[in-house]
């Protein structure tokens, strides 16, 4: 392999000047390797041109047809609507275009398009919504391909990355395979060169399936065997801050108006028998949302204070930080606890964060609260003891191994409500042990659901509606962030528009989504959790980190794309309250098999249970929808639909260390400078 070139700079490319490198710098997308290693996230099928009446309802089709009668637009308060009809000789579709009225200047009736796009049943009609237009002279040299559709940055074309792409290729062609032969041949892969080039310009979907199942295997082995490693060192690691249980603890879980169930009740002595053993603690706490993670690591957080040590807790969002600082400080100052607790988050002004910093250095403050600002170089620790990461997989080894790295040996306790089966938990949690908190609190409402197609939305607008006028709030799920990124789905743009134009005016909405910077996002979500927004239109970035126990409706279009433990998840940010809570999945493909698989969230609000179903249900072929949670960060691997693939990993990760601990056999001498790229001396956990 040409190793200079995967090290030299995109900007050495052609067509890539200062301003494109900077662009894909934004995508962390530095030289050749970064570059060819950027996989697309949506592939465009352009298919074979169907008669109308071939065109399968739910499915992506392409039609020709001629535009019958008088294109109409038309307005509903901000929001523009085109209609027209156009057929061919076997039947007819209705076209319907958002925020196009340009459209009308620029086709023609009596004169012969090509439409691709989702086909819906509407009553006894035939209707595509914002289908893409072309003439016979654009769509033929398309025809019969895929086409990758990338992660973009404001001002990088997907045309740009396509160029740029095909030159990384070009230059890397050749590369070493760092798998060794044996393991190809018995997994029957294929090769690293023809994966790399298959997940970029795929001739076909097998094709395509074989690199996605490639390079998801080189993710999931090179994973476990650094999460393999980890656990060696931390089974080693002894407890220098052997705690005794303390009277504090007790007097707490007597003066809550609750008490712990059976399931809270043998963990909390598993952490305080870890807090007190001969090793340090590495645990991880799995249970669904509303299950009681947070008392217990409340519990850990006094038991270490009241130690004589400092205790962290690290959220993702600023809003779940701050949420939890404010319940922290409230059961401080009602029970009287021997507590001192600091929130450090990024949006304090610099005298804020150098107040906080200096109760921290000093010992003052024993409880911090805080997101990855915690982990900053200008922050030090007296004597840091228990490091606690909420919602572990957003943040991965890497910063949990980090903030622990500010103590000296620190206990750490992980938590996290993405459901994922124990099977699956073992392997990508290796370096942790696992407690599983599957008993709920009694006393909420469990959550009604239903399953409706695209013909239910003006009902659920109106259900919306009444819900607000309660004083109630709502969410509504989009798949993608603007028109265009995947074809046949909702997008957060274009459905908040359409929203403000079907609510009545009082109704507050806003958008949400993971192009925004950090700062705006905690701002909607504070503004969201204060009750100042209505209806909030995101996608799943809000899946974690927020707390609205007003909101009492979920609406998830497109749900039929998702995985049925994400579609839990997102399911959990409703129910918090008192009040009934409501989710509403819109099956947008009309198709049975979607229908029967959506049921599953109709009878159950278990997560493990549902987790369970995703593995059954999903199976090769299904990335094509939209990635899963709880995946940490992987580029191409999904544990839910690459499960198979996983524990398969997990066993040759195994052997290999079984066989060479050191991996400094000439078989393994390719994947070693992947796992070690400084040599043995320094190991790399930055990818985990």
């Amino acid at each position: 392999m040409n190793e200079q070139a995967i090290q030299e700079s995109v900007i050495s490319l052609k067509g890539v000047g200062d301003k494109t490198a900077a662009l894909f710098s934004k995508c962390n997308v530095h030289n050749v390797g970064d570059l060819i290693h950027y996989y697309p996230r949506a592939y465009d099928e352009y298919g074979e041109i169907k008669r109308v009446s071939d065109s399968r309802v739910g499915e992506i089709c392409t039609v020709r047809c001629v535009i019958t009668g008088s294109i109409t637009n038309r307005k509903v308060r901000n929001l523009s609507i085109l209609n027209f009809a156009a057929s061919d000789i076997t039947g007819q579709i209705k076209f319907t275009y958002f925020n196009m009225p340009y459209l009308r200047s620029s086709l023609r009736s009596g004169k012969y398009y090509i439409f691709r796009g989702m086909l819906q049943q509407k009553g006894t009609s035939l209707v595509m919504e914002q289908a893409q237009i072309f003439t016979d002279e654009e769509y033929i040299p398309l025809s019969g391909s895929m086409q990758p559709r990338y992660p973009l940055v404001k001002g990088l074309t997907n045309n740009t990355v396509i160029k740029t792409v095909k030159q990384g290729l070009m230059l890397t062609a050749g590369m070493d395979d760092p798998i060794p032969e044996d393991i190809i041949s018995e997994m029957g892969l294929t090769s690293i060169n023809d994966a790399i080039r298959n997940i970029h310009f795929p001739s076909s979907k097998d094709k395509l399936l074989k690199a996605h199942r490639r390079l998801a295997f080189d993710e999931f082995l090179t994973f476990i065997i650094k999460v393999r490693l980890l656990k060696q060192q931390s089974d080693e690691s002894v407890n220098i801050h052997k705690m005794i249980p303390v009277s504090d603890t007790e007097r707490l879980l007597e003066c809550l108006p609750f008490n712990l169930t059976a399931t809270q009740g043998h963990i909390w002595e598993e952490i305080q028998k870890d807090l007190g053993g001969k090793h340090v603690m590495n645990r991880l706490i799995q249970g669904d949302v509303g299950s009681g993670k947070t008392i217990l690591a409340f519990l850990a957080l006094l038991m270490t204070a009241s130690n004589g040590y400092q205790g962290a807790i690290m959220a993702p969002t600023e809003v779940l930080a701050r949420q939890h600082y404010e319940s922290f400080v409230d059961m401080t100052e009602k029970y009287g606890l021997n507590l001192k607790p600091v929130l450090l988050v990024g949006s304090l002004s610099a005298a804020q964060k150098k107040a906080a910093q200096k109760l921290i250095a000093e010992g003052d403050a024993n409880l911090i609260v805080g997101t990855n600002a915690l982990m900053q170089e200008k922050v030090s620790y007296k004597n840091l003891a228990l490091v606690i990461t909420d919602e572990q997989h957003r943040f991965g080894v890497r910063q949990r191994s980090l903030l622990a790295g500010k103590g000296e040996e620190c206990h750490v306790l992980a938590m996290s409500a993405t459901p994922i089966p124990r099977t699956l938990a073992i392997i990508l949690y290796g370096d942790l042990h696992i407690s599983i908190l599957n008993e709920m609190p009694g006393g909420r409402l469990p959550i009604k659901n239903c399953v409706v197609g695209p013909n239910y939305r003006p009902t659920a607008y109106k259900f919306i509606a009444d819900q607000v006028a309660q004083g109630h709030q709502a969410y509504v799920i989009c798949p993608m962030i603007e028109q265009g990124e995947m074809d046949g789905v909702e997008n957060v743009t274009d459905y908040t528009q359409t929203l403000k134009a079907m609510l009545p005016p009082s109704v507050r909405i806003d958008m949400l989504h993971g192009k925004m910077k950090p700062a705006v996002k905690d701002e909607l979500m504070e503004e969201f959790s204060k009750g100042n927004i209505d209806v909030l239109v995101s996608t799943t970035v809000i899946e974690v980190g927020i707390n609205v126990p007003n909101a009492t409706v979920m609406m998830i279009e497109n749900a039929e794309r998702f995985g049925l433990a994400q579609l839990h998840q997102l399911r959990g940010r409703v129910g918090r309250g008192n009040a009934q809570s409501y989710c509403i999945f819109i099956n947008s493909t009309g198709k049975e098999e979607a229908q029967k698989r959506l049921d599953i969230m109709n009878h159950s609000n278990d997560g493990f249970k549902i987790a369970e179903e995703d593995l059954k249900q999903r199976g090769p072929g299904d990335f094509f929808g939209v990635r899963q949670s709880g995946d940490l960060n992987f580029a191409v691997g999904d544990i839910y639909n690459d499960s198979d693939l996983l524990q398969k990993a997990a066993l040759y990760a195994d052997k290999i260390l079984e066989e060479d601990p050191d991996l400094k056999m000439a078989k393994y001498e390719k994947l070693r400078r992947i796992l070690y790229p400084n040599g043995l001396i320094s190991f790399d956990f930055s990818t985990l």
